[in-house]
């Protein structure tokens, strides 16, 4: 059956590996039973995180309660990369992109960011990552989970626009859009590259971040009218 995302009316959503036969990890079993309360027949919605979900019933055993339904996937897939910021502030950006929609979450090791993680550190908190970006898609209702990319250098990325003062303002044309540290960019870094504007004041990185996410998915999914052409004002 095709259809649209659970609206929250229906419980809790939670992934599991195959909707065929629903399964809830101990960590997911113990959250919905020990910190939302559920009791067994309790209502909530299970997803595959790849599009689909079904009604169900909690209980030792997850009981499917009605149709598969096939959410069909965005006209369009959006991507933001962010430098990576200190504290837990990657997270909060991974969060909040989730939240928003964004289909393809990229942190990026830039020429100035402060933070500098050894092979050790990207690999424990790109799966960190992927773990604060599931528990988003749960809280959120995503029946699609963002694919969060390991950390990349920003010359490694093509056909992206970068987030400057004084830039474009955002079109449709733009799907991938980076934003950098506190410190801009290098010359070498914006390159050639299209520079659109976030808006009129300077942000914090995680902010800027967060707001190329509303704009991005507002755009593609017809929340916000495609821009006439003129130029922004300065912002990152």
């Amino acid at each position: 059956m095709t259809g649209v995302p659970p609206d929250g009316q229906g419980g809790p959503h939670v992934y599991v590996e195959d909707l065929d036969k629903p399964a809830l990890t101990d960590e997911d079993h113990h959250h919905l039973a020990r910190v939302l309360r559920l009791r067994d027949g309790d209502s909530l919605t299970v997803g595959d995180g790849l599009g689909r979900w079904c009604p169900a019933r909690f209980g030792s055993n997850l009981r499917i309660a009605g149709e598969v339904v096939a959410v069909p996937p965005p006209s369009r897939t959006v991507a933001v990369g962010f430098a990576l910021i200190k504290g837990g502030r990657p997270e909060l950006v991974v969060q909040k992109l989730t939240e928003l929609g964004v289909d393809h979450i990229l942190p990026l090791a830039t020429e100035r960011s402060v933070v500098r993680w050894n092979e050790a550190k990207i690999a424990s908190q790109h799966e960190r990552m992927i773990r604060v970006a599931r528990e988003a898609g749960m809280q959120s209702r995503r029946v699609r989970l963002p694919e969060v990319f390991p950390v990349a250098p920003v010359v490694s990325l093509v056909d992206a626009a970068m987030a400057q003062p004084g830039g474009e303002v955002l079109d449709a044309d733009v799907e991938l859009l980076l934003v950098g540290p506190e410190g801009g960019w290098t010359p070498e870094e914006l390159q050639e590259r299209r520079r659109i504007s976030l808006g009129s004041t300077i942000l914090r990185a995680e902010t800027a971040a967060i707001v190329a996410g509303v704009l991005l998915t507002a755009l593609r999914d017809g929340r916000m009218a495609e821009a006439d052409g003129k130029r922004g004002d300065p912002a990152r």
